[in-house]
């Protein structure tokens, strides 16, 4: 049986004159398929209808059972295939779960995406704190993101362990590199920030004691996103990706040394001096015209914690004189502890 629109056509054609082999190029077919159609009286046929004749389709199994598929979905969005399919098999449908699977593929409800709005902060107002993971052939190495919220300014160092002591460290640096204190600090549910986050239950949010300390020292205050709302970091989140792939995919580092050497260069010379994505402006030079004039003051000294902390960045440490220990084991044959016994004696 061949294409309805392929003979309306070369019926067309035929009535403009052209030649058989004309026509079999323009229809891409060979010229004996052309006299075929003609000497078989397939142009004999009315072809002025409204097209070729559509199959009508065959009921399925399903059908007398999917207003109650649709009626279920609409309740439950989420209902599953497994679940349906119990319920229409006990309503007495007769077939197999593989249609009834692709048919709730196609009339499952899609709830719209929750839209993204970017939510913008005045200058000097906040910044954003994440850790990364990342991995080198040295070993694994964490590293910690500040962003300025409103210039998007970029501070970032890699350290050994993901301890309070590294957080103060950090801080700390990027308080110095950036010449003041952002208002306030928004964190994930950082384990050295935060103990307990009862807010989804209607409760409060827990801090750190220690960390509270840190923080009324250095004037800012404590801000986390709630579980599983890490969108609300995006400005961090983000950043995390593109120190991976513009400063870290790659590049060949020999040490930590060399890590960090590199890691200054790439923020002075790239990160830092580059048009944002985002803001189209160049964060440090927005930086300087718009933010750091509305930073808080630089405490007058480091924090000092009440508690002594662990060192924050131990990095290729070589035990010294004063760290080796002192007892020092002798080590003798069993001969000699065989003489040692027989003199007691």
């Amino acid at each position: 049986m061949y294409g309805w629109e392929r003979l309306v056509l070369l019926k067309h054609l035929l009535d403009q004159g052209l030649s058989k082999a004309a026509i079999a190029r323009q229809l891409g077919v060979s010229r004996r398929s052309v006299y075929h159609w003609i000497t078989t009286g397939q142009l004999e046929r009315d072809l002025t209808g409204s097209g070729p004749r559509v199959r009508a389709t065959r009921p399925t199994q399903l059908e007398p059972y999917q207003s109650i598929i649709t009626t279920r979905l609409g309740t439950y969005p989420e209902l599953s295939a497994v679940r349906l399919f119990e319920e229409i098999r006990a309503a007495g449908y007769p077939g197999g779960i593989t249609q009834l699977r692709a048919y709730v593929a196609q009339v499952r409800p899609r709830p719209e995406p929750e839209p993204i709005v970017r939510f913008e902060t005045p200058p000097g107002h906040q910044a954003q704190v994440d850790f990364a993971t990342c991995r080198f052939p040295w070993g694994t190495r964490f590293a910690l993101l500040v962003v300025l919220g409103y210039s998007r300014l970029l501070w970032l160092r890699f350290y050994p362990r993901q301890t309070m002591a590294t957080v103060f460290d950090g801080l700390e640096a990027a308080f110095t590199y950036f010449g003041g204190v952002p208002g306030e600090l928004l964190f994930d549910q950082m384990k050295s920030v935060l103990l307990e986050d009862h807010r989804p239950d209607g409760g409060k949010l827990l801090e750190n004691a220690e960390f509270l300390r840190f923080a009324a020292h250095w004037g800012f205050r404590i801000r986390a996103c709630r579980p599983y709302r890490a969108k609300t970091k995006g400005k961090v989140e983000r950043p995390i990706g593109y120190v991976r792939g513009n400063l870290l995919y790659g590049r060949d580092f020999l040490d930590d040394a060399d890590l960090d050497a590199q890691t200054e260069h790439w923020l002075e010379r790239t990160a830092n001096a580059r048009i944002h994505g985002t803001t189209g402006w160049v964060p440090r030079a927005h930086f300087e015209q718009a933010e750091r004039a509305t930073l808080l003051s630089l405490a007058a000294r480091p924090y000092r914690a009440l508690q002594p902390l662990p060192p924050p960045r131990v990095l290729n440490a070589v035990p010294s004189a004063r760290t080796r220990p002192l007892l020092t084991v002798e080590r003798r044959p069993l001969g000699a502890y065989a003489a040692l016994a027989e003199a007691s004696v």
